[in-house]
């Protein structure tokens, strides 16, 4: 399943010093605008403790983890649903993506020119969120326009669709990103070829560096309007110092853990950023395990046994006939697939099963 993650923002927030935490993917790391042009694309493995108690218990030769593409877009100016800037570079790129990250600076620091000249993280992401609004407008415009002869038809698939589109446009106009708008699961399907920005989940970053002054540190009122704003649009956001995190990210596991405590960091500011994703996108990992290899697979939560076993091969989701499930938590205390059966923990499953996060599975086809 693949899966890709944009980094935006606006210019010099620490897009393309995260992604080079997260993905050990050298970009061009500079002190001014557009430093990032086209965009760099990264692979990341989900961070899961389960892969390897899985393994050693199989004696598994070799350990696969899930995996999420993380994409550093350039960054984005006032004015850019309008061509401002690499406006529309930055919004063909963005739409080519599963989710959205959206990073906004939370530390001042007078060396790092920030290209509003004022540290305002919820101001950013008003100047952000307005411009992915004005394109998606712009979609649905464009999109009216081109179904007015199918409306003198009489087509009453297209009516429905232009009731469902002039109610998004008001939506839209209002300032209203479109994944705030409360659709049945029928007029999402109606809506998804538009492939708008503002439908994909958001996570917010805020990026801090140690030893500046953070306005999460100093509860500043620009933090609470922030933490008010995150309250109100019921989002989902992490705390994270890129900067920290990209000095660390070529040491031993123990060494960055060290230096964290240092910092005054308890745990990987980067690795809860990339589980963070994966909870926004909706997705969870079973398990296969055995002498040859372990693996966590990805599925979107609430997938059926055939489903999920297309995750494997498509022809798996056909034939399934059955599958052979254990809970990660009972194989672990039965230390052998062989043990759990015994005591009758391996449970058989039919096509109608939910596949529940940390199942380990055999499909049986």
């Amino acid at each position: 399943m693949s899966l890709s993650v944009g980094i935006v923002g606006l210019p010099n927030v620490g897009k393309s010093t995260l992604f080079t935490a997260l993905t050990k993917h050298e970009v061009l790391i500079a002190n001014y605008p557009f430093a990032t042009i086209d965009p760099a694309v990264g692979v990341v493995a989900v961070p899961d403790s389960r892969l390897e108690t899985l393994a050693q218990i199989s004696k598994s030769k070799a350990v696969i983890p899930a995996i999420i593409e993380f994409v550093d877009i350039a960054g984005l100016v006032e004015g850019a649903s309008a061509g401002e800037g690499l406006g529309n570079k930055f919004l063909a790129n963005i739409r080519e993506t599963d989710m959205i990250l959206e990073v906004v600076r939370i530390f001042e620091d007078s060396d790092i020119h920030h290209v509003v000249g004022e540290i305002d993280p919820l101001s950013d992401i008003e100047v952000i969120n307005l411009e992915l609004v004005l394109a998606d407008t712009e979609t649905v415009n464009k999109r009216l326009e081109n179904i007015e002869r199918e409306i003198k038809k009489g087509n009453k698939e297209i009516v429905i669709e232009k009731d469902l589109l002039t109610k998004l446009k008001l939506h839209l106009e209002a300032g209203g990103l479109a994944n705030r708008l409360a659709l049945t699961a029928e007029e999402k399907a109606i809506i998804k070829p538009l492939h708008l920005l503002t439908m994909k989940p958001f996570l917010y970053v805020c990026n801090k560096k140690s030893g500046a002054y953070n306005l999460d540190e100093q509860n500043t009122e620009r933090w609470l309007k922030l933490l008010d704003y995150f309250t109100a649009t019921n989002s989902e956001y992490v705390i994270v110092d890129a900067g920290m995190e990209h000095e660390l990210r070529d040491l031993a596991d123990t060494e960055k853990n060290d230096f964290r405590r240092e910092y005054g960091a308890q745990d990987s500011g980067v690795e809860a950023l990339i589980r963070a994703c994966y909870h926004r996108l909706g997705l969870i990992s079973y398990f296969t395990t055995g002498e040859k290899e372990t693996r966590a697979w990805t599925v979107p939560s609430g997938s059926t046994g055939p489903k999920a076993a297309a995750a494997i091969h498509t022809d798996f989701e056909k034939k399934y006939i059955r599958a052979q499930v254990v809970t990660f938590a009972d194989l672990v205390k039965a230390q052998s697939l062989a043990k759990a059966r015994e005591l009758g923990q391996v449970r058989t499953e039919g096509k109608e099963y939910i596949v529940r996060d940390g199942d380990v599975i055999e499909f049986l086809v």
